[in-house]
């Protein structure tokens, strides 16, 4: 794990397979005032991380962004039974299986208030995400809702036509937009668009987001570059 300020680290997981596109994954974890750790987007639970999690606090709060990242919740929750589960709607429905709390939407439960911040995307009907961010340490934390591929991996990693069509969709290094289909899916523009002046209003220094290269200053500037796409 890497510690990026104070309470706040990402892990950084397996390269994995999405419809045939290689896919980095990613973790944040944030230590609450109460000593608990939020955990976003749990990736597959190795002993090595397992044990680096240990140094730092124990996971209490496992956090599903959109209903794309849930795959490792039940392990991690197997070794952290007292967790507790939280995701969107969406989650929670495609997860019937896994007991959440209520859905997050627009504000923070109890838990986390103060602490984190956070915004419901819900303009597309195929896809939401609750993006969040780290106050104490002015961090914007995106699921999908950005991609930010370097062109170093999208070389390695994505073969033959797959290799070419990452910059043209917009999803690497110097735009990082959302994937294109889902772009296209967005019908509830303004109320998009509400939610991304909310967003960058926040004024974040730092953007992470789940797969590709962490913005780690000039977070404004950042997000106004990857939701220019909506105009």
């Amino acid at each position: 794990m890497e510690k990026l300020a104070d309470d706040i680290w990402v892990a950084e997981g397996d390269i994995v397979d999405f419809h045939g596109f290689p896919y980095p994954t990613r973790c944040v974890l944030v230590r609450l005032a109460s000593g608990a750790l939020w955990c976003w987007s749990p990736i597959a639970l190795t002993a090595e991380l397992k044990a680096a999690i240990a140094e730092i606090g124990t996971p209490r709060h496992l956090v599903s962004p959109n209903k794309i990242h849930h795959l490792y919740l039940q392990d991690w929750l197997e070794a952290w039974p007292d967790a507790r589960l939280w995701g969107p709607a969406s989650t929670i429905k495609k997860r019937s299986d896994l007991a959440f709390e209520a859905p997050l939407e627009n504000a923070p439960p109890v838990e986390w208030e103060g602490a984190m911040d956070q915004i419901w995307f819900n303009g597309s009907p195929v896809l939401d995400e609750i993006v969040f961010f780290h106050r104490s340490s002015k961090t914007a934390i995106l699921c999908d809702l950005s991609e930010n591929f370097s062109d170093a991996f999208i070389r390695v990693h994505w073969k033959g036509w797959k290799r070419w069509i990452a910059k043209p969709w917009g999803i690497t290094e110097g735009k990082g937009y959302a994937p294109l289909e889902w772009r296209l899916s967005f019908l509830k523009r303004r109320t998009t668009r509400i939610a991304r002046d909310r967003l960058i209003a926040w004024n974040p220094d730092r953007v992470i987001m789940a797969h590709g290269e962490i913005q780690h200053e000039n977070g404004s500037d950042y997000l106004k570059q990857s939701f220019a796409w909506l105009g």
